[in-house]
Protein backbone atom coordinates (compact mmCIF):
# COMPACT_ATOMS: atom_id res chain seq x y z
CA UNK A 1 0.00 0.00 0.00
CA UNK A 2 1.58 3.28 -1.09
CA UNK A 3 1.91 6.32 1.35
CA UNK A 4 -0.12 9.17 1.36
CA UNK A 5 2.06 12.00 -0.26
CA UNK A 6 0.09 14.50 2.86
CA UNK A 7 1.38 12.02 5.52
CA UNK A 8 4.26 13.45 7.72
CA UNK A 9 7.00 10.79 7.64
CA UNK A 10 7.31 9.73 11.88
CA UNK A 11 10.33 11.33 13.21
CA UNK A 12 13.50 9.64 13.72
CA UNK A 13 14.58 9.13 17.23
CA UNK A 14 18.13 10.12 18.39
CA UNK A 15 20.09 7.09 18.44
CA UNK A 16 22.25 7.59 21.67
CA UNK A 17 26.06 6.70 21.40
CA UNK A 18 26.57 3.43 24.24
CA UNK A 19 27.65 4.80 27.20
CA UNK A 20 31.52 4.73 27.97
CA UNK A 21 30.98 5.01 31.90
CA UNK A 22 32.59 8.20 31.92
CA UNK A 23 30.24 11.17 32.07
CA UNK A 24 32.68 14.02 29.99
CA UNK A 25 33.09 11.75 27.27
CA UNK A 26 29.48 10.50 26.93
CA UNK A 27 27.84 13.68 27.14
CA UNK A 28 30.31 14.86 24.22
CA UNK A 29 29.64 11.77 22.42
CA UNK A 30 25.61 12.63 22.27
CA UNK A 31 26.51 16.12 21.35
CA UNK A 32 28.04 14.54 18.68
CA UNK A 33 25.83 12.70 17.56
CA UNK A 34 23.18 15.33 17.89
CA UNK A 35 25.17 17.57 15.18
CA UNK A 36 25.25 14.61 13.04
CA UNK A 37 21.77 14.32 12.87
CA UNK A 38 21.00 18.25 12.38
CA UNK A 39 24.06 17.74 9.39
CA UNK A 40 22.12 14.38 8.05
CA UNK A 41 19.84 14.76 4.80
CA UNK A 42 16.69 14.63 6.42
CA UNK A 43 18.30 17.23 9.42
CA UNK A 44 17.62 20.47 10.13
CA UNK A 45 17.07 22.76 7.06
CA UNK A 46 19.09 25.88 8.99
CA UNK A 47 22.25 23.55 10.51
CA UNK A 48 22.28 22.09 7.06
CA UNK A 49 22.83 25.16 5.26
CA UNK A 50 25.67 26.58 7.07
CA UNK A 51 29.30 27.25 6.30
CA UNK A 52 32.01 27.79 8.13
CA UNK A 53 31.86 31.44 7.06
CA UNK A 54 28.22 31.46 8.07
CA UNK A 55 29.05 29.79 11.75
CA UNK A 56 32.19 31.43 12.49
CA UNK A 57 30.52 34.96 13.84
CA UNK A 58 28.03 33.08 15.94
CA UNK A 59 31.33 31.40 17.63
CA UNK A 60 32.41 35.43 18.75
CA UNK A 61 29.05 36.13 19.68
CA UNK A 62 28.59 32.83 22.18
CA UNK A 63 32.13 33.49 23.44
CA UNK A 64 30.96 37.13 24.65
CA UNK A 65 27.83 35.78 25.81
CA UNK A 66 30.09 32.84 28.04
CA UNK A 67 32.02 36.26 29.25
CA UNK A 68 29.09 38.01 30.34
CA UNK A 69 27.22 34.81 32.37
CA UNK A 70 30.73 34.35 33.96
CA UNK A 71 30.64 37.91 35.35
CA UNK A 72 27.53 38.64 36.01
CA UNK A 73 24.95 35.41 35.81
CA UNK A 74 23.96 32.48 37.58
CA UNK A 75 25.89 29.11 37.34
CA UNK A 76 22.69 28.00 34.79
CA UNK A 77 23.79 30.80 32.79
CA UNK A 78 27.62 29.82 32.45
CA UNK A 79 26.48 25.83 31.53
CA UNK A 80 23.87 27.48 29.05
CA UNK A 81 26.35 29.74 27.26
CA UNK A 82 29.28 27.53 27.34
CA UNK A 83 27.27 24.83 25.92
CA UNK A 84 25.90 27.41 23.09
CA UNK A 85 29.62 28.05 22.37
CA UNK A 86 30.54 23.97 22.46
CA UNK A 87 27.91 23.29 20.01
CA UNK A 88 29.39 25.43 17.69
CA UNK A 89 32.69 24.32 17.59
CA UNK A 90 31.26 20.76 17.03
CA UNK A 91 28.84 22.32 14.01
CA UNK A 92 32.23 24.06 12.80
CA UNK A 93 33.80 20.51 12.99
CA UNK A 94 31.13 18.84 11.02
CA UNK A 95 30.65 21.09 8.75
CA UNK A 96 34.18 20.76 7.24
CA UNK A 97 34.44 16.94 7.95
CA UNK A 98 30.87 16.83 5.50
CA UNK A 99 33.32 18.77 3.15
CA UNK A 100 36.60 16.50 3.35
CA UNK A 101 38.56 18.92 4.84
CA UNK A 102 39.12 18.16 8.95
CA UNK A 103 37.09 16.46 11.86
CA UNK A 104 36.52 16.94 15.08
CA UNK A 105 39.32 14.29 16.05
CA UNK A 106 41.80 16.53 14.10
CA UNK A 107 40.81 19.89 16.08
CA UNK A 108 40.94 17.65 19.33
CA UNK A 109 44.03 15.70 18.74
CA UNK A 110 45.78 18.94 17.06
CA UNK A 111 45.36 20.93 20.61
CA UNK A 112 46.48 18.29 22.43
CA UNK A 113 49.47 17.96 20.62
CA UNK A 114 49.82 21.60 21.22
CA UNK A 115 48.91 21.80 25.06
CA UNK A 116 52.07 18.83 25.58
CA UNK A 117 54.10 20.85 23.73
CA UNK A 118 54.00 23.98 25.23
CA UNK A 119 53.74 22.61 28.52
CA UNK A 120 57.29 20.83 28.95
CA UNK A 121 57.18 22.21 32.77
CA UNK A 122 54.05 19.81 32.98
CA UNK A 123 54.67 16.96 30.77
CA UNK A 124 58.44 17.40 30.22
CA UNK A 125 61.45 18.11 32.64
CA UNK A 126 61.73 22.07 32.17
CA UNK A 127 61.29 23.23 35.90
CA UNK A 128 59.56 26.62 35.94
CA UNK A 129 59.05 29.21 39.20
CA UNK A 130 55.66 29.98 39.22
CA UNK A 131 52.84 31.04 36.49
CA UNK A 132 54.64 34.16 35.06
CA UNK A 133 57.81 31.69 34.04
CA UNK A 134 55.30 29.29 32.63
CA UNK A 135 53.57 31.88 30.30
CA UNK A 136 57.15 33.04 29.12
CA UNK A 137 57.86 29.80 28.07
CA UNK A 138 54.98 29.40 26.53
CA UNK A 139 55.58 32.50 24.47
CA UNK A 140 59.22 31.61 23.58
CA UNK A 141 57.82 28.21 22.34
CA UNK A 142 55.23 29.72 20.12
CA UNK A 143 57.65 32.44 18.59
CA UNK A 144 59.82 29.05 18.07
CA UNK A 145 56.82 27.54 16.39
CA UNK A 146 56.19 30.20 14.44
CA UNK A 147 59.93 30.47 13.06
CA UNK A 148 59.40 26.71 12.43
CA UNK A 149 56.66 27.62 10.07
CA UNK A 150 58.47 30.79 8.42
CA UNK A 151 55.37 33.28 9.51
CA UNK A 152 55.55 36.09 11.71
CA UNK A 153 58.29 35.02 14.36
CA UNK A 154 57.67 38.93 15.96
CA UNK A 155 57.44 38.22 19.45
CA UNK A 156 54.19 40.02 19.70
CA UNK A 157 52.90 38.41 16.82
CA UNK A 158 49.81 36.11 16.81
CA UNK A 159 46.83 38.64 18.28
CA UNK A 160 43.96 38.77 16.32
CA UNK A 161 43.05 41.85 14.81
CA UNK A 162 39.45 41.71 15.55
CA UNK A 163 39.78 41.42 19.11
CA UNK A 164 38.12 43.92 21.17
CA UNK A 165 41.14 47.11 21.33
CA UNK A 166 41.49 46.82 25.28
CA UNK A 167 41.74 42.66 25.05
CA UNK A 168 44.08 43.05 22.41
CA UNK A 169 45.85 45.93 24.08
CA UNK A 170 46.71 43.69 26.99
CA UNK A 171 47.44 40.38 24.96
CA UNK A 172 50.12 42.56 23.07
CA UNK A 173 51.40 44.56 25.90
CA UNK A 174 51.90 40.48 27.77
CA UNK A 175 53.68 39.19 25.36
CA UNK A 176 56.26 42.70 25.02
CA UNK A 177 56.47 42.45 28.62
CA UNK A 178 57.31 38.49 28.18
CA UNK A 179 60.12 39.36 25.50
CA UNK A 180 62.03 41.26 28.40
CA UNK A 181 60.44 44.90 27.08
CA UNK A 182 58.81 46.33 30.17
CA UNK A 183 59.01 48.66 32.96
CA UNK A 184 60.71 47.88 36.21
CA UNK A 185 57.43 48.15 38.42
CA UNK A 186 53.60 49.24 38.08
CA UNK A 187 54.45 52.97 39.73
CA UNK A 188 56.50 53.38 36.30
CA UNK A 189 53.62 52.11 34.18
CA UNK A 190 51.43 54.18 35.96
CA UNK A 191 53.72 57.35 35.41
CA UNK A 192 53.47 56.45 31.38
CA UNK A 193 49.77 56.92 31.81
CA UNK A 194 50.46 59.82 33.41
CA UNK A 195 52.48 61.19 30.95
CA UNK A 196 50.18 60.09 27.85
CA UNK A 197 47.45 61.84 29.70
CA UNK A 198 49.19 65.09 29.78
CA UNK A 199 50.13 64.34 26.01
CA UNK A 200 46.64 64.40 25.64
CA UNK A 201 46.01 67.59 27.30
CA UNK A 202 48.67 69.29 25.46
CA UNK A 203 46.75 68.79 22.39
CA UNK A 204 43.77 69.81 23.76
CA UNK A 205 45.11 72.91 24.74
CA UNK A 206 46.05 73.78 21.53
CA UNK A 207 43.47 72.24 19.18
CA UNK A 208 40.94 72.74 21.93
CA UNK A 209 37.19 70.68 20.50
CA UNK A 210 38.26 69.55 16.88
CA UNK A 211 36.99 71.93 14.40
CA UNK A 212 38.99 69.99 11.68
CA UNK A 213 40.08 66.42 10.66
CA UNK A 214 43.84 67.30 11.57
CA UNK A 215 43.15 68.18 14.65
CA UNK A 216 41.00 65.46 15.21
CA UNK A 217 43.41 63.01 14.37
CA UNK A 218 45.80 64.60 16.73
CA UNK A 219 43.62 64.39 19.60
CA UNK A 220 42.53 60.47 18.78
CA UNK A 221 46.25 59.64 18.35
CA UNK A 222 47.31 61.37 21.89
CA UNK A 223 43.81 59.53 23.33
CA UNK A 224 44.56 56.68 21.59
CA UNK A 225 48.10 55.99 23.52
CA UNK A 226 46.10 56.77 26.71
CA UNK A 227 44.23 53.79 26.28
CA UNK A 228 46.81 51.72 25.33
CA UNK A 229 48.74 52.84 28.55
CA UNK A 230 46.37 52.46 30.36
CA UNK A 231 45.70 48.48 29.27
CA UNK A 232 49.30 48.02 29.39
CA UNK A 233 49.39 49.09 33.41
CA UNK A 234 46.30 46.76 34.14
CA UNK A 235 49.39 44.02 33.00
CA UNK A 236 51.43 45.12 36.03
CA UNK A 237 48.60 45.64 38.52
CA UNK A 238 46.90 42.20 37.12
CA UNK A 239 44.03 43.68 36.49
CA UNK A 240 42.08 43.06 32.78
CA UNK A 241 41.32 46.37 31.36
CA UNK A 242 38.38 44.78 29.49
CA UNK A 243 36.73 43.35 32.11
CA UNK A 244 37.39 46.76 34.02
CA UNK A 245 36.09 48.66 31.22
CA UNK A 246 33.21 46.22 30.79
CA UNK A 247 32.41 46.57 34.72
CA UNK A 248 32.92 50.91 34.57
CA UNK A 249 29.64 50.81 31.90
CA UNK A 250 27.80 48.43 34.13
CA UNK A 251 28.50 51.17 37.25
CA UNK A 252 27.72 53.81 34.76
CA UNK A 253 24.79 52.15 33.57
CA UNK A 254 23.44 51.61 36.92
CA UNK A 255 23.78 55.07 38.52
CA UNK A 256 22.69 56.67 35.33
CA UNK A 257 19.20 55.30 35.71
CA UNK A 258 19.32 55.61 39.49
CA UNK A 259 19.77 59.45 38.19
CA UNK A 260 16.99 59.16 35.81
CA UNK A 261 14.75 57.62 38.63
CA UNK A 262 15.83 60.86 40.77
CA UNK A 263 14.85 63.29 38.42
CA UNK A 264 10.97 61.20 38.16
CA UNK A 265 12.30 59.26 34.66
CA UNK A 266 13.54 62.28 32.38
CA UNK A 267 17.02 64.12 32.64
CA UNK A 268 15.31 67.10 29.97
CA UNK A 269 15.00 70.64 31.61
CA UNK A 270 17.01 69.34 34.38
CA UNK A 271 19.94 71.10 35.48
CA UNK A 272 23.88 70.51 35.47
CA UNK A 273 24.06 70.52 39.01
CA UNK A 274 20.75 68.76 39.75
CA UNK A 275 21.61 65.54 38.02
CA UNK A 276 25.34 65.77 39.78
CA UNK A 277 23.92 66.16 42.76
CA UNK A 278 21.21 62.89 41.73
CA UNK A 279 24.91 61.37 40.48
CA UNK A 280 26.32 61.59 44.15
CA UNK A 281 23.62 59.76 45.98
CA UNK A 282 23.61 56.85 43.37
CA UNK A 283 27.54 56.21 44.35
CA UNK A 284 26.81 56.91 48.01
CA UNK A 285 24.08 54.57 47.76
CA UNK A 286 26.77 52.04 47.00
CA UNK A 287 29.39 53.07 49.14
CA UNK A 288 31.33 55.00 46.87
CA UNK A 289 32.49 58.93 48.47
Amino acid sequence: MSQDPSEKPAPRPLEVPQSVGEARIDALNKLVAIVDRLRAPDGCPWDREQTAKSVAPHLVEEAHEVLDAVESKTEADVIEESGDLLMGIVLLARIEEQAGRFSLADVANAVCEKLVRRHPHVFGDVQVDGAEQALNNWERIKQQEREAKQTDSSAIAGVPAGMPALQRAKRVGEKAMSAGFRWTNATDALAKVGEEVRELEEVFERTGPPKDDAAREALERELGDVLLAAAFLGNYLKIDPERAARDAVRRFERRFRSVEHDCGGSLVGQSLDTMMAAWRRAKAAEGVG
